[in-house]
């Protein structure tokens, strides 16, 4: 059986700024012009964040464009969105994201069989050497594989 996930926006730069150790799927409270936006993919994940208030996760800072055929109960592209996920998964990210350096940063968007559904990571920042380390792995890594292309 064939999954049917459809990506509509990725955070490539959590990856790049982050050390992720875990990641959680959790659903959206949407509004329907919001729905019909990110079927048109007009969603940027870029400076988003999760945080965990009252018992329930909200994710601040992502933007949904204005739906253009929408009437005057459009909605507020940055509004904070609820996330909805289970009460021993929220537990858990209580208790991480008090530990020191954790955050908790969306990584992708995407429909499941017609859900709208967020990759949540939970992440540690990377300070400016490890950036620059994983630059220089990858680099040594893209050398290498060159190298092997040019001897075959």
């Amino acid at each position: 059986m064939v999954s049917q996930i459809k990506v509509i926006a990725e955070n490539r730069r959590a990856r790049h700024d982050y050390f992720i150790e875990d990641t959680y799927e959790a659903g959206i409270a949407l509004q329907g012009t919001e729905v019909k936006s990110l079927r048109l993919g007009k969603v940027n994940l870029r400076d988003s964040f999760a945080r965990v208030e009252n018992g329930e996760v909200f994710l601040y800072g992502m933007h949904i464009s204005p739906y253009e055929q929408g009437n005057r109960f459009n909605h507020d592209p940055t509004r904070p969105r609820k996330l909805l996920l289970h009460k021993r998964e929220i537990r858990r990210l209580i208790g991480k994201t008090r530990e020191e350096g954790y955050t908790l940063v969306p990584t992708r968007l995407y429909f499941l069989r017609g859900r709208c559904k967020v990759e949540l990571a939970l992440a540690k920042g990377k300070k400016l050497y490890d950036k620059r380390e994983t630059s220089a792995k990858r680099d040594a890594q893209r050398r290498a594989q060159q190298a092997l292309g040019r001897d075959r």
